[in-house]
């Protein structure tokens, strides 16, 4: 029971709540509400944080493809990069793990990280730089522009748009609510004696840090920090080395994103932890020695929230500028923590360049995927190539190696249709879906071509078990069909990745195309005249019409994957047509 002292004494602290009677419960439920909201405000945040980052990593499409494409081994390039995606995504955690899933997909090499790992920790600021302007009473006029876009613009491109503003209005009203209700809580000064009672530098770190590996944001977890200070419940001299924490909690993502994933990507994690945690061995002594926290008080004097911003940016740039020149040997240092020799087994059966944590970039997703696509393409072109020399030079060999790779092109057949299934969930560019909608309809007829080459190795067993013997004649129809789907088959494949062709090309691949269905149409009455004629036994004439509708088939089906290009080149096929 709460004594009538203990009543009078709330009452004080409380006067708006209620008068001198206020019951326990009233209170409780008022210090409930009030809690509900901050958890509220912290969604909104969150949610505000999701919107405007897919927004503003959506309307940049294919221009943060091309960015990453131009990445180099320059680090000084590769930390403008990192800066500027993170700057995009709002995210260096999602940076982070995406840099995994690239390293992991063979997209790029470890020293070529290192420089986006340090831009992506200065990129990770701009949110919170946007935090600290005061820009509230405008807030829900960006939420309602963004969501009218939303809702009655039919373009993509514009959409995109909408839900940055909405996010950007989503994540102020998100912090001013936070800051309201925390100021409400803090009135009687509870938030501010147990944040007092944080004066080690070293238990401010492991805070930050806990707290930062919880949320797996150092955007989010800078934010309510930034709330924090915007209630009054904490002073720059207490924030900055939860400050510093937080930026070590934020490395937590990539490893979380490594785990099941190649050494190499492995190494990524191990690299970006090293970059913070020498940042954090070299710049927490220098805070402690230097006046840091009093000068960034002198300098944003009266803005908790801009100053504790200011901590987040220091941390970041002081790192980098003192670290990013000596980079090679965190670099050599983490590979020798974790050493990584690559597979030299070409065929094996896992996925190359896609990724699941690259779907967190769709425009880079698909780019992976076409990669994919592409090598699927050149195991079915391998695996007809050795069907043939196991049928034409009765290679048994060969047989065994084409069913094992069979087995790696319905593998990845698989694995592919459900990367495509992922990728058709997101919200991606038109053009984009374009490209994916015609990934699958590869895919289908490349493995398709994989069975017919299977089909292929047992006639091949038959002949070989059997010792069948085939006419000159036939043999060189045999040898003619074939190279012409040989070509058909290179020019088309090569025609789908190119995704485009010129109308002399199509043409030429059209005309291909029919001779092979003249072949097999020709070449099945010769044969059957031969066997007519006695010249080729039954068992041996049946294995000849097989191979030729087999190989027919795998003309039919080339020709399906290139022609499965997105619209954008119907005009150029119309024309040859």
């Amino acid at each position: 029971m709460i004594t009538r002292d203990c009543k009078q004494d709330i009452a004080e602290r409380y006067p708006h709540y209620s008068s001198f009677e206020l019951h326990s419960t009233e209170l409780h439920m008022k210090l409930v509400e009030l809690l509900f909201t901050v958890l509220g405000g912290l969604g909104l945040f969150f949610l505000g944080m999701k919107y405007m980052g897919e927004g503003l990593e959506l309307a940049a499409g294919n221009k943060l493809r091309a960015l990453l494409e131009k990445i180099t081994s320059n680090k000084y390039l590769g930390m403008l990069v990192g800066l500027v995606v993170t700057a995009v995504i709002q995210s260096s955690s999602a940076t982070d793990a995406m840099l995994v899933g690239f390293t992991n997909a063979g997209l790029m090499e470890l020293a070529q990280t290192v420089g986006i790992l340090f831009g992506a920790k200065i990129g990770t600021c701009v949110t919170s730089v946007l935090l600290s302007f005061d820009i509230k009473t405008i807030v829900p006029l960006f939420i309602f522009l963004g969501v009218i876009v939303m809702m009655f613009v039919k373009k993509n491109n514009y959409k995109y748009y909408g839900q940055i503003l909405a996010g950007f209005g989503i994540l102020f009203f998100g912090i001013s609510m936070m800051s309201g209700a925390l100021k409400s809580l803090n009135e009687d000064g509870l938030i501010n004696n147990i944040l007092s009672s944080i004066n080690n530098p070293f238990m401010g770190v492991l805070i930050g840090t806990v707290v930062t590996a919880v949320i797996q944001s150092s955007s989010a977890s800078v934010g309510i920090l930034m709330a924090l200070g915007a209630a009054g419940a904490i002073n720059v001299e207490q924030a900055i080395f939860i400050v510093y924490g937080m930026n070590l909690g934020a490395c937590m993502p990539a490893f979380l994103s490594a785990a099941g994933a190649k050494r190499n990507a492995k190494q990524v994690a191990i690299l970006n932890m090293l970059i913070t945690l020498s940042g954090v061995i070299v710049i927490v002594p220098l805070t402690m020695l230097l006046p840091v926290a009093s000068t960034i008080e002198k300098i944003l004097p009266g803005n908790t929230a801009a100053q504790i911003s200011a901590s987040h940016i220091f941390f970041n740039v002081v790192m980098m500028v003192l670290l990013l020149p000596f980079s090679n040997m965190l670099v050599k240092l983490t590979q020798k923590i974790l050493p990584y020799h690559e597979d030299p087994e070409k065929d094996k059966m896992a996925v190359e360049f896609i990724d699941n944590r690259i779907l967190t970039t769709p425009p880079m997703a698909v780019l992976q995927c076409e990669k994919e696509v592409a090598r699927m393409s050149r195991l079915v072109q391998k695996n007809f190539n050795r069907a043939m020399i196991a049928f034409f030079e009765r290679d048994t060999e060969s047989i065994g190696k084409v069913l094992e790779r069979e087995k790696v092109i319905d593998f990845l057949s698989k694995e592919i249709t459900d990367y495509i299934v992922k990728l058709n969930a997101l919200d991606v560019k038109d053009h984009d879906r374009q490209v994916v909608a015609a990934m699958y309809s590869a895919i289908q007829d490349l493995e398709r071509i994989g069975d017919h080459a299977e089909n292929i190795v047992e006639y091949a067993r038959t002949v070989i078990e059997e010792n069948l013997q085939f006419s000159e004649d036939a043999q060189k129809e045999l040898h003619d069909i074939v190279d012409k789907c040989r070509s058909l088959m290179e020019l088309s494949f090569a025609m789908f990745n190119a995704q485009g062709a010129s109308p002399e090309l199509i043409e030429h691949i059209i005309k291909i195309e029919d001779s092979v269905d003249d072949a097999k149409d020709e070449y099945k009455q010769r044969h059957i005249t031969r066997m007519d004629a006695g010249i080729c036994d039954a068992v041996a004439g049946t294995t000849f019409l097989n191979m030729l509708i087999d190989i027919e088939r795998i003309g039919d089906h080339a020709i399906n994957v290139a022609f499965a290009i997105p619209n954008r080149q119907q005009s150029v096929i119309s024309s040859a047509v």
